[in-house]
């Protein structure tokens, strides 16, 4: 049986979440209860019980209603039995009826793209990962840690308009989990960036900015606060900076639920995925 979840099965889907994960039943009650939130939350039933969760988390694309599909998972005991295909098939027939255009998703590792795949998922979302030396400069100045979840938001509209973007819960979690793992932001005028910092290398998950000077200056000033000396970019695909440079590798897909339209050019990162 498929049915949207109730507020009575959140203890159950948050230990099923965990078990399958890893991630603390708290971790796991928050994305079912804010991440997603009440309605998006689908689940398949054996003998009375949950055996398969799926979090449809709210987002647009360009203004087109759509969803991000988050925390998939199924019990190990009913693993193999079509279980997740009919939930999501369940799932994608009441979300259409709302209207939404698209769904996306992470794939957990490589072997899952193919999975998707077989179930209307294509390709999309790529990224680019490059390596580069930061210039000393005395002179970089930049604002640190000064991004709210609000604020992210705002820059994302403002410096990557055609992003995936998730609602204002979605964006306070994804934010939250960022600064708990460590994260640093760094803000100009001309662009922002998150890093982290390992050693003597700063670690870019996301990066915009006006042009390549534009992007070097930001790391610049990440280089007089930190004293590392190297770049490990992670840029989206479509990005105008650094052409030319970093490795191509996957990262999301896309269902279209209706005309499907052009996303060569879409961002999507950083979605609580835990690829950091």
């Amino acid at each position: 049986m498929f049915r949207a979840a109730q507020p009575a099965d959140q203890p159950a889907l948050a230990a099923l979440f965990a078990d399958s994960f890893g991630d603390p039943p708290a971790f796991a009650g928050e994305v079912i209860e804010k991440f997603a939130g009440p309605g998006n939350v689908f689940l398949a039933e054996v003998e009375g019980k949950p055996a398969a969760l799926l979090c449809a988390a709210p987002v647009t694309l360009e203004g087109r209603p759509g969803v991000y599909y988050y925390g998939l998972c199924t019990a190990r005991q009913a693993r193999g039995n079509g279980l997740m295909t009919g939930l999501m098939d369940w799932a994608r027939q009441q979300l259409r009826q709302r209207g939404v255009a698209f769904a996306v998703l992470v794939p957990a590792g490589p072997a899952l793209f193919s999975f998707y795949a077989a179930r209307g998922f294509e390709k999309a979302f790529g990224l680019r990962r490059l390596e580069r030396p930061i210039r000393n400069n005395l002179w970089a100045q930049a604002d640190f840690d000064s991004v709210t979840a609000k604020g992210w938001e705002a820059l994302r509209r403002r410096w990557a308009p055609q992003s995936v973007m998730l609602n204002g819960a979605g964006y306070i979690m994804a934010l939250t989990d960022l600064y708990s793992g460590g994260v640093t932001t760094v803000e100009t005028d001309e662009g922002y960036g998150f890093y982290f910092q390992q050693g003597d290398t700063l670690r870019f998950v996301e990066l915009f900015a006006e042009g390549d000077r534009a992007a070097e200056k930001l790391m610049e000033a990440a280089r007089q606060k930190t004293g590392a000396g190297r770049a490990v970019i992670t840029l989206g695909q479509g990005q105008n900076l650094f052409l030319g440079e970093g490795a191509p590798q996957d990262y999301g897909m896309i269902d279209f639920w209706g005309q499907p339209f052009d996303v060569r050019d879409a961002y999507m990162r950083l979605m609580l995925d835990g690829d950091q």
